[in-house]
């Protein structure tokens, strides 16, 4: 009997578990355990969706920890993460069932000493200098004297009192200070958009653009320095269409923003000094200037007397350069009249010479000949003439059978069959155009019929007006003086006194008269 019952299996009664329940377990395991953790390891992989959100890897040489830091969290982190950074994180452990996988929730992350600050510092500065921000072609010549300086710094600090004195000593200007915090996690947003917000400046507003910008803070650790190497106060820097001075820290501090500045003061009134020259020096420049040129125009007002001087010495008086000119007028006038005399016997000879070939005699004879001449192509011209009339009245007659009428006539009769058959053609175009027309015309008016009220009254439905109006409604109704009902083959009109409706007797009907025709009414009326 004992052989017909099998054994029961190993671990058959143990309970079921279903895989929220396991993975619920597990949360509340690692939870319980640890609640609150420090972790140190190498940032791995570094991912930043659209939701704000950083996701990271904590790895050293034997296991890999995913991590991740909420939005919240991620804006207030003084320093952010980076792919190969050594950190110490802070936080709790917890899971995430979706992937069934532990992961840590950082609520603070911060570099695992000062040899992983520099080196991120150190790759960070190499990444900027690879995209060419800290190039020196990039960098623009400071204005000689500024009319507006706008200082980025703290309002509260020494460093504004140090920069205003400076500029008060060796030249006062207009100066505009945008308050920022220069160190904790609000230092880079802020200075960020300070620098962003003077170059926004219209220049000649209401609120004047500055020539110059100061980006200035005193010393401190690289730590409290830390918000002017962040990535996003560099480019901004870079990006500066003021010219910038850079005066972060004291002499042996150095900041990525230093190497981005269009120039670097080693302390914030060695900025100041950078910014403007020594009034005091200008004027004594001026005057010294001036002197000089006083000096330069006498001397050569001066010099260039004594070389008129020196030059008029070596010219001859003036009456001595027209003593030569009048003795020569002198001997010309002398020979001028006998020159003149021997000028006219000398033409009136040419003349004699020349008349006595002009004789009558000889004019008449040559006149004579010239007369020969012309009646001797006189005669020969009218020959000439009649021949060539006879040779073009030849050539006349030869065209004259070529111009006829008839190619004209068979052009005419060619271009009328033509016009004809374009008359057809158009005639028949017309005729199909005018019939399709018609065709879309009955179509229409056979659809407005089946759609008008007029056809819905066929199927037995009426129309009700009171007083004129379509009556909608029992209350309408009952309102009214007088009703008129329209059927499909007419229309039928209703009167009643105004006292039987307040007694509630039935209104006395009077006989159907046939109503005069009106026009249609509009097809939302009242269907009964």
């Amino acid at each position: 009997m004992s052989d017909l019952i099998d054994d029961p299996m190993e671990g058959e009664n143990a309970p079921e578990f279903s895989v929220s329940e396991i993975s619920g377990a597990v949360k509340r395991v690692i939870e319980g355990e640890f609640a609150h953790v420090r972790v140190k390891g190498e940032v791995g992989r570094v991912s930043r969706p659209r939701s704000g959100h950083v996701y990271l890897d904590l790895k050293d040489d034997r296991a890999v920890l995913a991590g991740v830091i909420w939005k919240g969290v991620a804006t207030r982190l003084s320093v952010q993460p980076e792919e190969g950074m050594e950190v110490v994180a802070t936080g709790r452990l917890t899971t995430f069932p979706g992937q069934s996988r532990y992961q840590i929730v950082i609520e603070d992350i911060k570099p695992a000493g000062m040899g992983a600050l520099m080196a991120m510092l150190e790759k960070r500065k190499a990444q900027l200098a690879g995209e060419g921000l800290f190039a020196p072609e990039r960098k623009r010549p400071l204005p000689f004297l500024p009319e507006v300086i706008g200082v980025v710094t703290s309002p509260s600090g020494a460093v504004i009192r140090d920069i205003l004195h400076r500029l008060r000593d060796r030249f006062p200007r207009k100066v505009l200070i945008w308050p920022v915090a220069v160190q904790g996690e609000k230092c880079a947003p802020e200075v960020t958009r300070a620098i962003e917000g003077f170059n926004r400046l219209t220049p000649g507003g209401a609120l004047p653009r500055p020539d110059l910008l100061i980006v200035a803070r005193g010393g401190g650790s690289i730590e409290d320095l830390w918000g002017f190497n962040e990535e996003s106060v560099v480019r901004a820097a870079a990006a500066s269409e003021i010219p910038l001075i850079s005066a972060v820290g004291h002499e042996t501090d150095t900041t990525l923003i230093d190497f981005a500045a269009d120039q670097r003061a080693p302390t914030p009134t060695a900025a100041a000094e950078l910014a403007v020259p020594v009034r005091l020096d200008l004027l004594a420049w001026l005057d010294n200037q001036e002197a000089r040129l006083t000096h330069a125009l006498t001397s050569g007002v001066t010099a260039r007397g004594q070389r008129l001087r020196d030059l008029a010495r070596a010219l001859p008086r003036p009456e001595r350069l027209l003593d030569g000119p009048r003795q020569r007028l002198d001997a010309w006038s002398d020979r001028l009249p006998a020159a003149l005399t021997r000028t006219v016997q000398t033409r009136r000879v040419r003349l004699y010479e020349a008349s006595g070939a002009l004789r009558p005699g000889t004019l008449h004879s040559r006149l004579s000949g010239r007369q020969d001449w012309l009646k001797s192509w006189g005669a020969r011209l009218d020959p000439a003439l009649l021949r060539g009339v006879a040779a073009k009245r030849e050539a006349l007659d030869r065209r004259a059978d070529r111009l006829t009428l008839r190619p004209i006539e068979r052009d005419i009769a060619q271009k009328k069959e033509q016009l004809g058959q374009i008359g057809q053609r158009f005639s028949d175009a017309a005729t199909r155009q005018a019939k399709g027309w018609r065709d879309r015309i009955d179509g229409l008016d056979r659809l407005r019929e089946t759609l008008g009220y007029k056809a819905t009254l066929k199927r037995g439905y009426a129309v009700v007006r009171g007083d004129g109006d379509v009556v909608t409604t029992r209350v309408a109704a009952s309102r009214a003086e007088a009703l008129e009902i329209e059927f499909s083959d007419g229309r039928l009109s209703l009167d009643r006194d105004a006292g039987d409706e307040t007694s509630g007797a039935k209104p006395a009907r009077k006989a159907a008269k046939p109503a005069k025709p009106k026009a249609d009414p509009p097809d939302q009326g009242s269907l009964f």
